[in-house]
C-alpha cells in the first residue's frame, strides 16, 4: 500500500520565521502519520529538497520577472492526497499571490487543510480585504489559537485549533562560549530579544525597559540583544533607535536558537501583535525567564505559567537578584506546566484526531 502525500504549499518553507518554523514541524509529524512530503513555495529557505517546486511569484516579495502561472501551482499540487496551505490564503501579503491560490485550490479536488497563522484583519493595511480565508468546501481549517479560532467562527467558518508545538528536549545550549563569540562579558546582564525588528516586535518598548533596569542597577553593565535584522521597510527607524538606545545594543544570530536563550540573562518579548509568540513558549522550554509584552492570545498561552512584564522593570530586577536554587525550581514549575501543553510529540495525535474529526479516516 502506497503512502499517502501532503504537499506544503505556503509564502516561504524553511526558515526562521514563525510560520516556516510551525510547517518544518508539521511536515514532521505528518510523516509519523505515515505520509511523504514536499514543499511549494515562492522561497525555500535553508537545505534543498530534490522535491522542492520553487514558484518565485508566490514570495511575500517576488523577484524581478516572476511570471504569475496558475497553472504550475495548478501541476505541483496535482495528485497530492492533501495539501496543507500555510498562511498563503489566511494573510494576503502578496494579494496576487493569494489570489491565485485561492482559485487554484477551489478547482483543486484533493484535500484541501488551511492552517492559519494570522489574519488580513489583524493588520490595519491589510483589514479591507475580503475573501480570505477562502470559504472552500470539504476543507479542514486549523488555527493555532482559541482565539484566532473564535475570530474565523464570527466570519461563518468553522475551525479546529492546535496550538504550536515545542521540543522540551531539544539539547541545551552553549551560553559560555555565544556570550563571548557576541561580545558579552561574564559579568553583563544580557536582555536577549529574539525576534526581526518589525514594528509589531516593539523594538522601542524593549530597549526603554532595559533602560529601566539599568537605571535600577548602576553598577552593572545591561546589554540589549536583538536577533533579527531590520523588515518590512523598519530600517530608519530602527537605525534610529540603536542611535538613541539607553544601553548598547547587539545584532546578530547565535548558531542555534537555543545557544542564544542559554546566553541570556533574561528574556525579552515586547510584541504589540503576534498570532502565537513562539518566543515566550522556546524560552520556558529553555528554562529562562521572560518578560512580554501585551498581546490579545498573550494570556491563553501563558496560563498557569509565571512569568514577568516589560510594563514592570522592579519585577525583572528581583528577578536577576534571586539565587539561582530558587530561579531554577521556579523556571522548572514552568517548564513542567509548558511541557503538559505544548510538546511536540502531542502534534501528530493532535492532527490525527483533526482529520478524524472532519471524516478524513481513509487515505
Amino acid at each position: 500500500m502506497s503512502q499517502p502525500e501532503a504537499v506544503f504549499v505556503s509564502y516561504r518553507l524553511g526558515g526562521n520565521d514563525g510560520v516556516g518554523v510551525e510547517a518544518t514541524k508539521w511536515d514532521w509529524a505528518l510523516r509519523e502519520l505515515g505520509f511523504t512530503t514536499r514543499r511549494v513555495a515562492g522561497e525555500l529557505d535553508g537545505t534543498a529538497r530534490p522535491d522542492d517546486t520553487w514558484l518565485a511569484f508566490l514570495a511575500i516579495e517576488p523577484v524581478p520577472g516572476a511570471h504569475v502561472d496558475p497553472g504550475a501551482l495548478g501541476a505541483a499540487i496535482a495528485g497530492a492526497d492533501l495539501v496543507v496551505v500555510e498562511n498563503l490564503c489566511s494573510l494576503p501579503l502578496n494579494l496576487e499571490a493569494a489570489t491565485v491560490a485561492r482559485d487554484v485550490l477551489d478547482a483543486h479536488r484533493g484535500r484541501v487543510m488551511f492552517h492559519h497563522h494570522d489574519f488580513a484583519w489583524e493588520r490595519p493595511h491589510l483589514a479591507h480585504l475580503g475573501g480570505f480565508p477562502p470559504h472552500r468546501p470539504a476543507s479542514l481549517h486549523v488555527t493555532i489559537s482559541a482565539h484566532a479560532r473564535a475570530a474565523l467562527r464570527d466570519r461563518g467558518i468553522v475551525a479546529r485549533c492546535i496550538p504550536n508545538s515545542f521540543d522540551f528536549d531539544a539539547v541545551a545550549g552553549d551560553g559560555p562560549t555565544t556570550r563571548r563569540t557576541m561580545g558579552f562579558g561574564d559579568d553583563d546582564i544580557v536582555l536577549l530579544q529574539p525576534t526581526r525588528a518589525i514594528p509589531r516586535k516593539n523594538v522601542g518598548g524593549g530597549l526603554r525597559f532595559a533602560g529601566e533596569i539599568a537605571d535600577r542597577l548602576p553598577d552593572r553593565s545591561v546589554r540589549y540583544w536583538i536577533t533579527g535584522p531590520a523588515e518590512d521597510g523598519y530600517d530608519a527607524e530602527f537605525a534610529r533607535l540603536l542611535a538613541t538606545a539607553p544601553v548598547p545594543v547587539t545584532v546578530g544570530r547565535a548558531p542555534r536558537a537555543v545557544d542564544a536563550y542559554a546566553a541570556a540573562d533574561l528574556v525579552v518579548f515586547p510584541s504589540t501583535w503576534e498570532g502565537f509568540g513562539n518566543p515566550v513558549i522556546e524560552s520556558v522550554a529553555a528554562r529562562q525567564m521572560v518578560a512580554t509584552g501585551s498581546y490579545p492570545v498573550l494570556e491563553e498561552i501563558t496560563a498557569g505559567l509565571d512569568l514577568r512584564s516589560i510594563d514592570r522593570a522592579d519585577d525583572a530586577v528581583e528577578w536577576l537578584a534571586t539565587p539561582e536554587t530558587d530561579r531554577a525550581a521556579r523556571l522548572d514549575a514552568n517548564y513542567r506546566a509548558a511541557r503538559d501543553r505544548f510538546a511536540i510529540e502531542h502534534l501528530p495525535d493532535r492532527i490525527h484526531v483533526a482529520f478524524t474529526a472532519v471524516g478524513w479516516t481513509d487515505w
